[in-house]
């Protein structure tokens, strides 16, 4: 090893998300989602659209910033980087004083667990559309699973006394545990659950 990939390690060993989590020792168990969760060590989850530009190179992006980008839909938060981020910050707070592991882990396997493998496209044949059960794609498989995290997190806080921060941790622990009772996992099922039945 060169002394400049080890100065480079170095570095990147004392980089904590918000000056609190290492991203050393993360694992990423499904092989599939490996290249496709980004965990570059950040200090803050802002890269300013860098990636914007450029086709598929949100793959790239910190998958701590990912989350903060699709808390940021239509609605409340919509354009609202830094409260996206103090809501990440605040449920990442709540995930480490519950279980007391590092909540960068926690979101890595609610993501693993709540990718959908397979869903439905529709086909057509002579003027009549088939529905057909496809593969998704890793890409598209992380989307989703941000997707269905945001907004389980989103409607468990809806006319609720608990604020989004607490409904982000939890939708989070229940995915990584594999609850059904999470909004995304229970959305994977269905998304599955559909395909086979029009394999």
């Amino acid at each position: 090893m060169s002394s400049r990939s080890k100065i480079r390690k170095e570095i990147a060993s004392k980089i904590k998300l918000f000056g609190k989590w290492s991203f050393e020792n993360i694992t990423v168990n499904d092989p599939g989602l490996k290249d496709y969760i980004s965990l570059t060590p950040v200090y803050f989850p802002h890269s300013e659209g860098r990636h914007e530009k450029q086709r598929f190179l949100k793959s790239k992006v910190n998958i701590v910033e990912r989350l903060v980008n699709q808390l940021m839909r239509p609605g409340q938060n919509c354009g609202k980087k830094h409260l996206a981020i103090r809501i990440v910050r605040n449920a990442f707070e709540y995930i480490h004083q519950m279980t007391g592991e590092n909540p960068i882990q926690v979101l890595v396997r609610a993501i693993e667990n709540a990718a959908p493998r397979e869903e439905v496209t529709r086909v057509m044949y002579g003027g009549i559309v088939y529905p057909i059960a496809v593969d998704v794609s890793p890409q598209r498989r992380v989307d989703l699973a941000l997707r269905h995290i945001a907004t389980g997190a989103r409607q468990r806080a809806f006319r609720s006394i608990r604020s989004i921060d607490v409904c982000l941790a939890e939708e989070m622990m229940l995915a990584a545990n594999n609850d059904p009772k999470s909004y995304a996992i229970s959305k994977k099922l269905e998304i599955e659950r559909i395909a086979e039945s029009s394999r």
